[in-house]
């Protein structure tokens, strides 16, 4: 049976393994939770984004609310539509998830703090252009630093001290996106709150890009079997995420999580339809402490001994 007669099938097969088609064993409803889990949650970005701006809300309440809807919403899609049903996080799991998710978000918010500590509130509180202008220009901008910062986590070895804490889980779920090192994210974000400061983005700009990263963010980390299509060439996906985990450098690019338009121009872009990962997680899994071992790996960066090599 050739690879035409596999897809016929159900199946596409792809490095030696097969990938189940969205919902071809399963029912209707699973066909259209597969069709439709993206366009909603692009559309409830949007009219967030609308009524965040036009209501004037703040952010301080809005990204965070929004974000937990955003993760409640997947969540649910993954029990639905799971990919990999084996990568469903256990009640052990969801207890060290959840302690790396508030150590994420305590340094979200650091890093905000430095940013504004560093500049001041030099954001102007009122668009300055058009936000049909600004908010796609905060999008490129925002989007080209956190691909450089991401990209030289993986390439520089002090970096991915810090970096690779986030790649020690063999599966990829919604639940595992908080795993971080709190460094790790305070120089990330920081570093891209830094540069949309620095340009000059007016809040609401930023609030509103905020948003659209936030949800991709947690989108492409989830645990559903939902495929875009050519949309992976301009959007960020769970097809591509999963390949930027994979134990298999070669098709581990995938640098960005927002946008794939940067992954394109700098050569890092390795997706194509049907291409799955044989197994995700650390090429050396002894590199690093495991997951359990919160306080081992908050250390790790300052253990004895020379640097693990950067992951490329």
């Amino acid at each position: 049976m050739d690879e035409r007669e596999r897809a016929a099938d159900g199946e596409i097969y792809s490095a030696g393994h097969s990938v189940s088609r969205c919902g071809a064993a399963g029912n209707s409803m699973a066909r259209f939770l597969c069709a439709t889990a993206y366009p909603v949650l692009l559309l409830a970005v949007i009219l967030v984004g609308v009524f965040a701006v036009r209501e004037r809300w703040d952010p301080a309440w809005v990204s965070p609310l929004f974000l937990i809807g955003v993760i409640a919403y997947l969540v649910v899609l993954e029990r639905l539509i799971p990919y990999e049903p084996t990568w469903h996080p256990g009640k052990q799991e969801w207890r060290l998830y959840g302690l790396y998710f508030l150590l994420t978000m305590a340094g979200s918010g650091l890093a905000q703090l430095l940013v504004s500590l560093a500049v001041g509130l030099i954001s102007p509180a009122e668009p300055t252009h058009h936000l049909g202008v600004e908010i796609p220009g905060a999008l490129l901008t925002g989007s080209l630093a956190s691909y450089l910062v991401h990209r030289l986590g993986h390439r520089n070895p002090l970096l991915w001290r810090l970096h690779g804490v986030h790649h020690v889980p063999e599966k990829v779920n919604v639940a595992n996106n908080g795993v971080n090192h709190v460094l790790d994210i305070v120089l990330a974000q920081g570093l891209v709150q830094l540069a949309l400061a620095l340009v000059g983005f007016s809040r609401p700009a930023v609030l509103v890009t905020g948003l659209f990263v936030a949800a991709q963010g947690y989108f492409v980390h989830a645990n559903i079997d939902v495929r875009i299509g050519p949309l992976n060439h301009l959007l960020a996906s769970p097809e591509q995420h999963r390949l930027h985990h994979s134990t298999d450098l070669a098709e581990a690019g995938h640098y960005g999580s927002d946008l794939s338009c940067w992954d394109h121009l700098f050569g890092s872009f390795t997706w194509r339809p049907g291409r799955a990962p044989a197994a995700v997680g650390l090429q050396d899994p002894a590199a690093f402490p495991g997951t359990g071992e919160v306080l081992a790996a908050l250390l790790h960066p300052w253990r004895r001994g020379p640097a693990q090599g950067p992951r490329p």
